[in-house]
């Protein structure tokens, strides 16, 4: 479905339908959030809201509805195992996740910050790229018995990718989450790379859009993946628009549809590697547009006023006026 077709789809939504459907996926507070230090250790302590199950029932019946294959962990308590079961499978080298009570979940605090924030700052880096898709490739390798098959995020947003810094390590953090078990293990993890390239389309500057996404997609690296992959970069229609502008954050569709083609056609080329490889190495040349100008450095103006007069000279070289003195 094209741009003109989901613009059309969108149209014959009732405003009022539209804008619940808006307020719902953008209020999904299910949990309260707090920081504490324990023992000398930076905790984060995640309460389950007394309408959380209300809630996450009403977003799972949207998401059935619109054809999303997510859905919440409505119950408390499969969200508090699935939590610490992830966390703990994926951070537990050196962190740990534990439940001392019932609708509270208690894990050590993650060093760095979200990739989210460098997003916002205009920090992002192709290393920070790099060490997100290595992480989602290695935490894809490991087991769920509840899929029965590999693991999936099922939210892998910018804010849940933690980068240190000090490590040059990204780690997965919140697990509220899961995709649908129909789908499989492929799609699963391709709905995955999909939601954090995203994240990116809204943000990233255009110049940077492209090699940014193939330096991540590079670096996760596995194709059967990428296949599933290309088949996801095209903007859906209906109702599920509206969870894709949230997750986009509400940026203009031609815009998303322009950059998720770009990279659908630049990963479908064999030589994308290569291609990848080839924008790392290369050295940008110097532009008058972005230097500072300070004695010495010519103008766009003076340069061309240059060329005209060496073109008009009476000889090559020769200029058609004196030069001015003092």
């Amino acid at each position: 479905m094209g741009i003109g077709d989901n613009g059309a789809t969108l149209g014959l939504l009732p405003e009022r339908l539209s804008n619940a459907v808006t307020a719902l996926v953008e209020s999904l507070k299910i949990n309260s959030i707090a920081e504490e230090v324990r023992r000398g250790r930076p905790m984060v302590i995640k309460r389950r809201n007394g309408t959380s199950e209300q809630i996450t029932e009403m977003a799972n019946l949207y998401f059935s509805w619109c054809g999303l294959p997510i859905r919440f962990w409505s119950k408390v308590d499969d969200w508090r195992r699935w939590e610490i079961e992830s966390f703990n499978m994926l951070n537990g080298d050196r962190f740990c996740a534990r439940s001392p009570r019932q609708r509270t979940v208690i894990e050590d605090k993650l060093p760095g910050e979200s990739l989210w924030d460098h997003m916002n700052r205009g920090t992002l880096t192709r290393k920070m790229l790099s060490a997100a898709a290595r992480e989602f490739h290695r935490a894809h390798q490991f087991w769920s018995d509840e899929f029965r098959g590999p693991w999936s995020h099922g939210d892998a947003t910018a804010t849940n990718v933690i980068y240190d810094p000090l490590t040059g390590r990204a780690r997965l953090i919140d697990f509220e989450i899961l995709h649908e078990k129909s789908l499989s293990a492929p799609a699963r993890q391709a709905d995955d790379l999909l939601v954090f390239l995203l994240d990116m389309v809204g943000l990233v500057p255009n110049r940077q859009w492209l090699p940014f996404a193939l330096t991540f997609l590079h670096a996760y690296n596995t194709p059967k993946v990428l296949r599933e992959l290309k088949k996801q970069l095209v903007l859906p229609g209906g109702l599920a628009w509206v969870w894709w502008e949230v997750r986009t954050n509400f940026a203009a569709p031609a815009k998303i549809k322009r950059r998720l083609t770009c990279l659908r056609e630049a990963i479908s080329q064999p030589g994308y590697r290569s291609v990848v490889a080839s924008r790392t190495r290369k050295n940008r040349l110097p532009s008058i547009t972005c230097q500072a100008i300070r004695p010495g450095i010519p103008t766009a103006k003076s340069r061309k006023r240059a060329i005209n007069e060496m073109a008009n000279a009476v000889t090559s070289g020769m200029p058609s006026s004196l030069p001015i003195t003092r």
